[in-house]
């Protein structure tokens, strides 16, 4: 059996790669100009999306074509200052602490040994970044990969002695002005006369990222952000508490600003690449697989007739369960945690395990395509994942937890808006403008930018994050919030101009 999983042989059709450039032209005929807001100080707040984060890991080409530091050049045609970045030391991404590598170096396009270009870690130079080599603090750039919401006014988040535990994180710690700062009380020192907040995404993405393996604290009504896991979903009243905070913090030395809505996690490539029916079979083959599940089977229809109006179990339920391949492509078996428990119920049921096969409705993330497949067991022939060995729960994102997800983000957004018409500030609905990506596309001169994964343009090897070209819509959306809210006038970019994923063999 082939691991034949979609977005292999997309690649395999054939793709330009390029190295991202910054090319950033300025239409010097305009008539610019800031309107009301003032851009000559101008710091940006937020995780990875702002500080550049892309192909899995942060690096110097990846934070110079950061949306925040495409608007800040613009800006300069309109009163706008210098903008200052706390630049990792390569191109390699990855970091060290103490001498020894705690990030992994960035992605790359590469070409396996079948001919196929996909994603691979970057192996061609070492990193040189020191995370315990501090930079200072005075920079534009407050974007911190990693961060959820509360993180920005958590103490000791960038303390050094922290990271080891994974108590602080080792970005902010690069630039924290001391171990027991928080990253909004260094983003207030900075004196800004303009700011950008985009944060809270990471309150519900690590969920998704981990198939829903956290708790969701709408669920759980726990407010106590200290004992949250890094999997968990913020709750969304702790969100707009720290999320109001961050806004008047910002706000109180005059400044003025724009606020960015959250997109949807689930429509971006970690989470739409890999098809749930990947696993093609011959008639053999089928009729193999399905006697070796014709024990479950037997016993889902056992356990029916046995809780028969009991209402403990139904035929939609057992119907969902049943296994069954056929010739062609098969959709692979998966854990489900939300199926009833059997063996809670009776333990003569305790051997029919919570597994069924994915349907349309079920994302698989992007990681899975590595081991969709392949044996559990080497030595074991019957152990393919997928088949006979069904995918963990962490694989997949099942509909019960994309709704968990999707609850708390238009919570998340809500409030977003909600502040923004309430302090007067711009909002730039990026939500909107990432699910165009994620659908119809959004042109630009010479193409469309699309959220598919590696050729769409849109988004980077990581799946999760955009690439120079995604990054250069967003700063174009962000200034036409600008236009309507301050009468800003400023140079668009063009999204051409930016690059997209690059290509390496350098990766063993």
């Amino acid at each position: 059996m082939k691991n034949n999983i979609k977005y292999i042989t997309l690649l395999a059709l054939g793709m330009i790669a390029c190295e991202p450039e910054f090319e950033n032209p300025i239409d010097e005929s305009g008539n610019y100009e800031s309107g009301e807001a003032n851009f000559s100080n101008y710091v940006a707040l937020g995780n990875s999306l702002t500080a550049g984060f892309a192909d899995g890991a942060l690096y110097i080409t990846g934070q110079e074509n950061s949306y925040p530091n495409i608007l800040a050049q613009q800006f300069k045609s309109a009163g706008g200052g210098e903008f200052t970045q706390p630049l990792m030391s390569d191109n390699a991404g990855g970091a060290l602490l103490s001498g020894t590598q705690i990030l992994d170096n960035r992605f790359v396009l590469a070409f396996g040994a079948d001919g196929s270009p996909k994603p691979a870690i970057y192996t061609g130079a070492a990193p040189t970044t020191e995370i315990s080599n501090n930079l200072g603090n005075t920079f534009n750039n407050m974007g911190v990969p990693g961060a959820k919401s509360y993180h920005l006014v958590a103490p000791g988040y960038g303390n050094v002695a922290g990271v080891p535990a994974g108590t602080a994180n080792p970005y902010f710690a690069r630039f924290a002005s001391s171990a027991t700062t928080t990253v909004i009380a260094d983003a207030v020192a900075q004196n800004a006369t303009f700011f950008s907040l985009w944060i809270g995404n990471n309150d519900v993405l690590s969920y998704a990222t981990s198939g829903g393996e956290g708790e969701d604290h709408n669920t759980t009504g726990n407010l106590d952000p200290a004992t949250y896991g890094s999997q968990d979903i913020t709750n969304s009243n702790v969100f707009a508490g720290v999320y109001s905070q961050l806004v008047d913090a910002m706000l109180a030395g005059g400044a003025k600003g724009v606020l960015l809505s959250l997109p949807s996690v689930t429509s971006i490539p970690y989470f739409t690449t890999v098809p749930y029916n990947p696993v093609p079979m011959d008639a053999t083959t089928a009729a193999g697989a399905n006697l070796a599940y014709a024990q479950y089977n037997g016993g889902l229809q056992q356990a029916l007739a046995a809780l028969a109006g009991t209402g403990l179990l139904t035929e939609e339920e057992v119907a969902r369960r049943t296994i069954t391949f056929v010739e062609g492509q098969n959709a692979v078996v998966i854990e489900d945690e939300d199926l009833t428990d059997l063996g809670a119920i009776n333990p003569a049921f305790a051997a029919l395990p919570k597994l069924r096969q994915a349907t349309a409705e079920d994302l698989l993330v992007l990681p899975a395509s590595s081991i969709i497949g392949t044996l559990a067991d080497p030595n074991t022939p019957t152990s393919v994942i997928g088949v006979g060995v069904a995918l963990e729960d962490k694989w997949v994102l099942t509909p019960e937890e994309q709704t968990a997800i999707s609850t708390a983000q238009s919570a998340y957004n809500l409030t977003i808006k909600g502040i923004a018409d309430a302090k007067g500030l711009a909002f730039y609905d990026a939500a909107a403008d990432l699910e165009k990506v994620a659908t119809v596309g959004i042109p630009y001169d010479g193409g469309v930018v699309t959220s598919e994964f590696v050729r769409g343009g849109g988004f980077s090897l990581d799946g999760v994050h955009p690439t120079p070209r995604g990054h250069a819509i967003i700063a174009n959306g962000i200034m036409n919030a600008l236009k309507t809210t301050y009468n800003a006038n400023l140079p668009k970019v063009r999204p051409g101009d930016y690059g997209t994923v690059t290509l390496s063999n350098d990766v063993n």
